[in-house]
């Protein structure tokens, strides 16, 4: 066997040739990589978590979710499901899914409605479907409701995990395994139009309760109202137009506020109803 003898500055140039190559390679991919993150919605899933495994886990699986979203309590020291969200981020993690958690009262409807909004918002480029199976009752109708109202910020689709089985032993996950997955129909539920939205939360930054006068004037500066008339006219004007774009729908159509006259000022107050609104709207 005889050995070949490479003059040093050729073997050089056939590394740095090669190494040119890898670097080219390695480039390449990741353009691709990112061109096809851009192009291709990604699957995000939504699940609030309770104390089941399976019918997060494997239905984002069986799916092939590239992000799910965990829905926990908002106080994490008192939820006693905090053991199995750390199974589930185990689980979904060696099917290389990414995890990510929103925390939320698991207990207030509106609460959980803004938290699924704000998730939405964030994936609004993306395809979402929101787990209607998992969690408390009160999550569960919170997702549904959520994808029949903000169906129209992205493609939402809400669906029931039904497990194989139900646990009869105390101590268990609730349910175990996954029978099926039935996607379930969105009808959309109207909100309120983004000009009544920023009426409501002007009312409540001011504690609630609001002179029509002063709303009137926020509106106008807030361009929240159009105002066409000649200055001899303008505060009759602006009063009606305020009437007839804010203060009417949101008296007659939505139920949020209500007019109260002490003296000669008249008053908007925020209804009870409002307040929800403004809860999981803002």
């Amino acid at each position: 066997m005889k050995l070949c003898i490479v003059p040093i500055h050729i073997f050089v140039a056939c590394l740095e040739y090669e190494f040119t190559i890898i670097i080219y390679h390695h480039l390449s991919m990741h353009t691709i990589h990112n061109i096809m993150s851009t192009i291709v919605n990604l699957r995000v899933h939504i699940a609030p978590v309770g104390f089941e495994i399976d019918r997060i886990a494997i239905a984002a699986k069986q799916m092939k979710a590239d992000r799910v979203w965990l829905l926990m309590h908002g106080e994490p020291t008192k939820d006693r499901a905090q053991s199995y969200m750390e199974k589930i981020r185990v689980q979904l993690r060696k099917e290389k899914i990414e995890v990510r958690v929103e925390y939320s009262d698991r207990f207030d409807l509106f609460k959980i409605l803004k938290s699924v909004r704000e998730i939405v918002e964030k994936e609004k480029d993306n395809d979402v479907f929101v787990n209607c199976s998992s969690g408390s009752k009160i999550q569960a109708i919170a997702c549904m409701m959520a994808c029949m109202m903000f169906q129209g910020k992205t493609k939402l689709t809400p669906y029931y995990a039904e497990p194989e089985s139900y646990a009869s032993v105390k101590g268990e996950q609730l349910s175990s395994g996954l029978k099926t997955v039935v996607k379930l129909p969105a009808y959309e539920i109207h909100t309120p139009k983004p000009v009544l939205v920023q009426a409501l939360k002007i009312i409540k930054q001011n504690g609630g309760k609001i002179t029509k006068k002063e709303m009137a004037r926020l509106a106008e500066e807030k361009k929240l109202i159009v105002i066409n008339a000649k200055e001899e006219n303008f505060q009759q004007a602006r009063f009606a137009s305020l009437d007839k774009n804010i203060i009417q729908p949101l008296l007659n159509e939505w139920k949020f506020v209500e007019i109260e006259r002490i003296g000669r000022t008249r008053w908007i107050k925020i209804t009870p109803e409002g307040n929800g609104a403004v809860e999981f709207l803002i």
